[in-house]
C-alpha cells in the first residue's frame, strides 16, 4: 500500500463514516499498514469554510483538528515552503488553493492522494477512489 494523503473531503467523510467514502478509499485508509497523512491545508480549508456559513461541522472538528487527527493515527503534514512554491508553480488552471496545495504536497512527499475530485487529474499525481 502507498502512503496516502487524505484531501479535505475523504477526511470528513472517514470521520462522520460517511457512506459517499468509496470502499477502495475505505479499505485503504484503513489499512494498518498504510501511513495515512492530513495535510494541515484540510484544517485551514475546514476553518475558512465553516467562518464563511459554506461547511457545517461538529465544533471539534474545528478546536481538536490535530487530536481528532491523532486519534486516528493519521500523520500531520505541515506546509512547507517547497511545498507552497510548488502549489504556486504549477501550470493548471485549477484556482482552489487547497487543492493546489493538497497536489504539491502529494507530489513532492510522493503520496497517493484519496479524493473524488477528479480535477486532480490536470496535477502530477496519482489518486485512489
Amino acid at each position: 500500500m502507498s502512503d496516502l494523503l487524505l484531501d479535505t473531503h475523504a477526511l470528513l467523510w472517514w470521520w462522520g463514516n460517511d457512506p459517499r467514502l468509496s470502499s477502495a478509499a475505505l479499505e485503504a485508509i484503513a489499512d494498518p499498514d498504510a501511513a495515512v497523512h492530513v495535510s494541515a491545508a484540510s484544517a485551514w480549508e475546514i476553518a475558512t469554510k465553516h467562518r464563511r456559513g459554506r461547511l457545517v461541522v461538529p465544533q471539534r472538528v474545528i478546536s481538536r483538528f490535530h487530536e481528532e487527527a491523532i486519534a486516528e493515527s493519521f500523520r500531520h503534514l505541515s506546509i512547507s515552503y517547497a511545498h507552497a512554491r510548488q502549489a504556486g508553480l504549477h501550470e493548471v488552471a485549477h484556482k482552489d488553493p487547497f487543492d493546489r496545495m493538497l497536489a504539491a504536497q502529494a507530489e513532492i512527499e510522493s503520496l497517493m492522494l484519496v479524493t473524488l475530485d477528479r480535477s486532480f487529474e490536470e496535477f502530477p499525481v496519482t489518486t485512489l477512489w
